[in-house]
């Protein structure tokens, strides 16, 4: 990567939001004390004005376990499309918040809740960011895969592109 930019409050919220928004799913990591890790694939239901990540999840689960032993999780996002990445260091909460479900509720969470946003299982997971970093080429894969291989032909480095922290 070429230029490093850190960026903090509304505009790190903004850039997590964006990166989040686009990939949508995420590697939910939890358990970290131990090896192996414990991960999952989850959407992101929301990022919300604070910087904060909400996920459906279900009760009695072996992650609300852990994260009921260890709340600290780690969630990994990659957008093949467009290459960009975003690992984020984080404290879990577990909420049985009806309202909440409401907000969040979209038809495909339907898929994983038989009754609805009904379903008496429904537990949400709202993940308060406590380190973030990301990698941005600014471009799509083939344009980057393009630059890749000219800079390996001509010897000039071709990369343009971002990575930093966020401060939430």
């Amino acid at each position: 990567m070429n230029d490093t930019k850190n960026l903090a409050g509304t505009e790190a919220i903004a850039k997590l939001k964006e990166l989040v928004d686009a990939a949508n799913i995420c590697i939910f990591v939890t358990n970290l004390a131990e090896t192996p890790l414990s991960s999952r694939p989850m959407s992101t239901m929301k990022v919300d004005d604070d910087g904060c990540l909400w996920f459906f999840s279900k009760e009695n689960t072996e992650k609300e376990h852990e994260i009921k032993n260890d709340n600290r999780v780690q969630l990994f996002y990659s957008n093949k499309n467009s290459s960009e990445y975003l690992s984020v260091y984080g404290e879990a909460e577990l909420l049985k918040d009806r309202q909440k479900v409401e907000e969040l509720w979209t038809p495909i969470a339907k898929a994983w809740f038989t009754e609805g946003k009904d379903d008496p299982t429904i537990e949400i997971i709202k993940v308060t960011p406590r380190d973030a970093y990301y990698w941005d080429t600014k471009n799509n894969k083939a344009v980057s895969l393009l630059k890749i291989a000219v800079g390996a032909v001509t010897g000039r480095r071709m990369d343009d592109g971002v990575q930093g922290k966020l401060t939430v």
